[in-house]
């Protein structure tokens, strides 16, 4: 059996580095100027190492301090061990900027128009002790949600002229139109037709949360452009059942421009060609909370994402 060895008694890091100086300068003055210490400092360290470890680490010769093979083989022992109490101190260090915690993001429309696979993405790879929550919803009740708390942050439609509201931090995205789409066939009704023609169709409404009820009232009802209410035929809330019962033939509905020229053109649905609204995708956050790691978190990778 190999005999027993006591454990040494723990190495002082500024030891291994008085060591690993010497080592490299061949010197213990040069060391000494490179740790910022005296000379005598540096020789009680290189002494205390050699008591602690048994062995004779240097030889002194003309032209300076020389490795023996026992310091030769603990070199890089020591400057493993150096590297690792810095990496310690950066690890360390660096949680103290680290962003923990859920954010709790309320969604709208489809993932593709908000992008928001690619916003997660940048917020998991900038951030990865960040979690987040996902809630869909109308743009109304995701902002009513953020107002209350319940969100930290979300999508919402706003319309371009709104009123700024100082409660808000909003970070306009794009801009885009909603096109007036009508069932197949529809096309002496609605192409070349304004709001008023239009307004003695049938048309499907929405919740009042919703982008498209916002938008309809600017045309549609007591002061708004026309000052006429249209035949609602049915209340739908979500974009999917509305683009089904436009091609069912039920009545007019807004669309986003992109779907509509697409449906128009796979599936022979009418655009009403002399009208459009316009409406902006914006991200919103209550400004008192626009400081909080979390939701600051969520700016930066928005920014990452659309710019």
């Amino acid at each position: 059996m190999p005999p027993k060895t006591s454990p040494l008694p723990p190495v002082d890091p500024q030891t291994l580095r008085a060591f690993a100086a010497v080592a490299r300068e061949g010197s213990v003055s040069r060391a000494a100027l490179r740790l910022h210490l005296s000379q005598p400092a540096v020789s009680l360290q290189l002494k205390s190492l050699a008591q602690a470890t048994g062995l004779q680490l240097f030889t002194r010769t003309p032209q300076g301090m020389v490795l023996t093979a026992d310091g030769a083989a603990l070199l890089p022992v020591a400057e493993k061990a150096l590297t690792a109490l810095g990496d310690f101190g950066q690890a360390a260090a660096g949680l103290h900027h680290t962003v923990r915690g859920t954010l709790r993001i309320g969604t709208i429309l489809d993932p593709e128009f908000t992008r928001l696979g690619a916003f997660l993405k940048q917020l998991v790879a900038q951030n990865p002790q960040v979690g987040t929550e996902l809630r869909q919803g109308m743009s109304g009740d995701v902002l009513a949600l953020v107002e209350r708390g319940d969100l930290d942050v979300g999508f919402f439609l706003n319309l371009p002229d709104d009123p700024p509201e100082p409660r808000y931090r909003l970070r306009p995205l794009t801009r885009f139109t909603y096109r007036v789409l009508a069932p197949a066939g529809w096309g002496p009704q609605v192409v070349g037709k304004d709001w008023k023609a239009l307004a003695a169709l049938p048309w499907l409404a929405t919740p009042a949360a919703s982008a498209h009820h916002r938008l309809q009232r600017r045309v549609f009802g007591p002061g708004s452009l026309t000052g006429l209410s249209p035949h609602r035929v049915a209340l739908v809330d979500q974009e999917a059942s509305m683009l089904d019962l436009v091609k069912s033939g039920v009545g007019l509905s807004l669309v986003r421009d992109a779907i509509a020229m697409r449906e128009a053109q796979a599936r022979g649905l009418v655009i009403a060609d002399q009208v459009s609204l316009a409406c902006e995708l914006s991200f919103v956050c209550l400004a008192e909370r626009a400081g909080e790691p979390v939701i600051e978190a969520a700016w930066g990778a928005l920014d990452a994402v659309w710019g």
